[in-house]
C-alpha cells in the first residue's frame, strides 16, 4: 500500500473512530487497519475507577499482569490474591522506591507471601508506568495509580482497551520487562531491599 493511500485510510480511520466511537466505543474500521474493539474512559474521583478494576479482577481467568507505580488500594489487593488462588497466573512490578511507603511495603508483602511474583527496578530510573493486562483480552492504562488516594482524591484517567491485538503487545511488552534480568530483579519482603 502506498503513503498516501495508508495516510488517507489512516485518517479516515481516525475520523470514524473520534466521531463513531462516542456512543459507548469505538468498533472495527478498516478491516485490519484499526482493530480497537473497545474503550472506556474512567475518571477519578467521580468514576470510582478502582472499583471498576476490581471487577475486571474478578473475572481474569488465565492471567493478569500489573505493572504499576503506586499499589496500596485494598480491594485491588484482594481481588488480586482471590485470583491467584482460584490459579490465575498473576504477576507484578512495581518502583523499588514506592517500597519505602509503609503501605505500598504491606500490600506487596501480602502478595508476594501468598506466592505472588514482584519485580522491582534494578535501573536509577522511575518503574512509572501503569498498565495491566489480562488474559489477551484487556489493556488498562492512564495516569491512575491503584491507590485510594488516586481512587477517591486524584484527577486521575484510567482507559480500559479491550482488543486482543493491543492486549497482546502490551502483554510482550510486559514480558519483555518480566525477563530483563539487567532492570528489573524478584522481590521479596526479607531481603531488606
Amino acid at each position: 500500500m502506498n503513503g498516501l493511500r495508508r495516510c488517507v485510510l489512516l485518517w479516515i480511520g481516525c475520523c470514524v473512530a473520534i466521531f463513531g466511537g462516542l456512543g459507548g466505543g469505538l468498533s472495527t474500521v478498516l478491516a485490519g487497519e484499526v482493530s480497537v474493539s473497545s474503550v472506556e474512559v474512567w475518571y477519578a474521583p467521580e468514576d470510582k475507577p478502582l472499583q471498576r478494576v476490581v471487577g475486571l479482577y474478578e473475572q481474569a481467568t488465565q492471567y493478569i499482569y500489573v505493572a504499576v507505580y503506586g499499589m496500596t488500594f485494598p480491594s485491588a489487593i484482594k481481588a488480586l490474591l482471590a485470583a491467584h488462588r482460584r490459579g490465575v497466573d498473576v504477576r507484578i512490578i512495581t518502583d523499588r522506591q514506592r517500597l519505602n511507603d509503609p503501605k505500598q511495603r504491606v500490600a506487596m508483602t501480602a502478595l508476594r507471601e501468598a506466592g505472588v511474583p514482584i519485580k522491582v527496578n534494578r535501573h536509577d530510573g522511575l518503574m512509572h508506568l501503569k498498565q495491566v493486562v489480562i488474559d489477551d483480552q484487556v489493556n488498562m492504562n492512564g495516569s491512575m495509580n491503584h491507590t485510594g488516594s488516586g481512587n477517591r482524591y486524584n484527577d486521575e484517567r484510567l482507559d480500559v482497551i479491550r482488543d486482543r491485538a493491543i492486549s497482546v503487545k502490551a502483554r510482550d511488552k510486559f514480558l519483555s520487562m518480566w525477563r530483563d534480568h539487567t532492570r528489573f530483579e524478584d522481590w521479596n519482603p526479607r531481603s531488606g531491599a
